[in-house]
Order: structure tokens, then C-alpha cells, then sequence
């Protein structure tokens, strides 16, 4: 089999594997219980956030440690014109709006931080980053007309009236006749999650993914090329804020409710540390990071070990740090590079290659 024959035979396989997943997905929230559609929604929206995260960490290579600001931002942008035009004439188009806001003013936000920011390097960039969420919280806080405060602002129970006049109460994201509420959100949930991974897929495998794929690599050889570092690092970070609202409008429909806790501090290092651990640089490692972010808490309550909760992660971290740097992602190409190497073959390739086509300038 020559090597065009291979390619397509692969391409094929993919394309096969995605049409069983997509069967996969869609079938589950009519055989599972609610608290499994919930878990699978929750790994989802997560999975989208982590996959903005990587888009500036692992495929362009920037410090970013304040993505629950723009996670946070989106699911207030997402929630406030739901709450205030439920029930009236603009009703129908609420979840809509927005649904656009919450993808907009992040993105504005992201963009407007990143034209002064991505200037920066290190930990000069980092302390910027951090400032997002130090500041978010508070600031949701004091606007708590529009926000909730410490109370936040749910719609799980909002007014609307009939052609009557009387009142009543309903969540915007009930489900229809057929379908129970838990299975409703599933689908939208999933049906958002999986087309904001097919449009990064069609990003890192393109042009945009090549161009950030050399700027990682080498900001010299980037400019020489007359691809401008600086541009692509604003759009990676602006990229990575759509998501991360993106991901706060997901958040909206899983549980009906934001409030600031949403935008704090350890919700992006919790980020960071499922980028990690899933696979920097990966569209399959955002999804492993979002189910190991939404899992370990649940499984480390049932072993009786949530005590012990960070260090354990801390373990996980060093562990996938020195023996998968590729996250989670990379054990199959690792395993496979140790069989090779167990029959005395050679080691062909490294244990982690990010997703771009472009691969690495040393």
C-alpha cells in the first residue's frame, strides 16, 4: 500500500470514528440516567473552555492563567438577557442573544486585553493574566443589580405570562414534549460543544494552525516568513476568550445559574492543570482534560480520599510531566514507541506532536 493509499485509508478510519461517536452521543441521554447526562453535559462545556486554553498554551505557546474571567464573562453575558427578556415579546429570541453575547464580549474583552498583553513575556504575561480574575470577582460582586452578587443570578424558575394574563413560572431550558429536561440540555450542551471542535479542528489544521505552530516554534523564523507573531498570538488569546465564553453560555445551560465564584482564581488553574494533564497542544487532550477536571473530585469522594484532593492532583501533574509530556493524549503514540523499541526497532518520533501540521523547528 503506497503512502497516498495509506492516507486515504486513514482519513477514512477518522471519518469512521467520528460518524460512531457522533451516534454515540446522540443515543446516550436516551439510555442513561440523569445524573450520567449531566456528567457527560459538564465534560463537555468544560472540554470547550479547556479547548480555548489550548489554543494559547499549546498551540502558540503563551502563559495564560485567568481563562475563568472570559468562562465567567460569557456565562453573565449569556444569562442576563435571558433573565430580563424571558417572558416577554423578545422571549423566543433570549437563549440566542445570548448565546451571540456570550461568544461577543468575551471575544472584545480578549481582544482589547490581548493588543497589550501578548507584548508581554513570562511571568510579566502571567501576572496579567492572574489580574483578570483578581479583579472579576469583585467587580461582579459590586454591580450586583446586574449580577446577583455573592447571590448570583439564577433562571431555573422565571416568570411568563400566558395570553390570559396569568402568571407563571417555567426554566428556559425545559424540554419539550418527548424529552426530560436533563436530556434537553444534553443535546443543546453537546450539540454547541461539537461544533466549536470541529471549527478548532478545521483552525489547527489549517493555515491559522501552521502559522501558530511556527510562532511557537520559533518567533525569528515566524517573522522571517512574514508571519507577524504578534498578530497570531492576539488571535490565538482573543480565540481562546470566544471559548472560554462560549463555554460560561454552556455552563448557563447545564445548571441555570452563575454567579462571581464562576470567575475565580482557581477555576483557571484548574483549566491549567487539565490542559496538562490532558495534553497540551491537543484537541483529543482538551476532551481527556475536561473529563479528568469534571471526574477526580467525584471519585476521590467515593474512596473517602477528598482530604487528600491537591496532593493527589499535584502527584498526577509530576507524573504526567515526567512520563507523559504530551498529557494523557500522547499514551497511545507513547505506548507504541515503547513496543518498537521492546522489539528493537526504531524509536520513529517523539512522545507528543501537537495537533498543527507544522511540526516543531528545533
Amino acid at each position: 500500500m503506497n503512502a497516498l493509499s495509506r492516507f486515504a485509508a486513514s482519513r477514512w478510519v477518522r471519518l469512521g470514528a467520528f460518524a460512531l461517536l457522533l451516534v454515540v452521543l446522540a443515543v446516550l441521554p436516551l439510555v442513561a440516567d440523569p445524573y450520567t447526562n449531566q456528567t457527560v453535559s459538564h465534560i463537555a462545556f468544560v472540554a470547550v473552555a479547556i479547548m480555548g486554553l489550548n489554543v494559547v498554551m499549546g498551540y502558540t505557546g503563551q502563559v495564560s492563567l485567568g481563562h475563568s474571567f472570559f468562562v465567567g464573562v460569557g456565562a453573565y453575558a449569556a444569562i442576563i438577557p435571558i433573565r430580563d427578556l424571558w417572558g416577554g415579546p423578545l422571549a423566543e429570541g433570549a437563549i440566542v442573544l445570548g448565546f451571540l453575547l456570550s461568544a461577543i464580549v468575551p471575544g472584545i474583552l480578549g481582544l482589547l486585553i490581548a493588543l497589550v498583553a501578548v507584548r508581554l513575556r513570562g511571568l510579566a504575561l502571567a501576572m496579567v493574566t492572574i489580574a483578570l480574575p483578581t479583579i472579576g470577582v469583585p467587580l461582579a460582586q459590586r454591580f450586583s443589580d446586574w449580577t446577583g452578587g455573592n447571590e448570583g443570578v439564577s433562571i431555573r424558575q422565571l416568570p411568563w405570562v400566558d395570553a390570559a394574563g396569568e402568571t407563571h413560572r417555567a426554566n428556559p431550558f425545559a424540554a419539550g414534549p418527548g424529552l426530560e429536561n436533563d436530556q434537553w440540555q444534553y443535546y443543546l450542551v453537546m450539540i454547541v460543544s461539537v461544533a466549536f471542535f470541529v471549527l478548532a479542528y478545521f483552525l489547527v489544521r489549517g493555515k491559522f494552525g501552521r502559522a501558530f505552530a511556527i510562532v511557537k516554534s520559533n518567533e525569528a523564523i515566524a517573522a522571517s516568513m512574514g508571519i507577524s507573531p504578534y498578530r497570531y498570538k492576539v488571535l490565538a488569546f482573543t480565540i481562546a476568550a470566544v471559548y472560554g465564553g462560549v463555554a460560561g453560555f454552556l455552563l448557563v445551560v447545564w445548571g441555570q445559574y452563575t454567579s462571581s465564584e464562576t470567575l475565580a482564581f482557581h477555576h483557571s488553574i484548574a483549566y491549567v492543570i487539565a490542559t496538562i494533564v490532558g495534553g497540551a497542544g491537543s484537541i483529543l487532550g482538551s476532551v481527556l482534560g475536561g473529563a479528568f477536571y469534571v471526574v477526580v473530585d467525584p471519585v476521590l469522594n467515593s474512596l473517602d480520599l477528598a482530604v487528600y484532593s491537591a496532593v493527589i492532583q499535584g502527584l498526577v501533574i509530576l507524573v504526567i510531566l515526567f512520563l507523559l509530556p504530551g498529557g494523557l493524549a500522547s499514551l497511545p503514540r507513547t505506548i507504541r514507541r515503547l513496543a518498537r523499541r521492546r522489539r528493537g526497532g526504531p524509536s520513529v518520533g517523539s512522545d507528543f506532536q501537537p495537533d498543527s501540521a507544522v511540526p516543531t523547528t528545533k
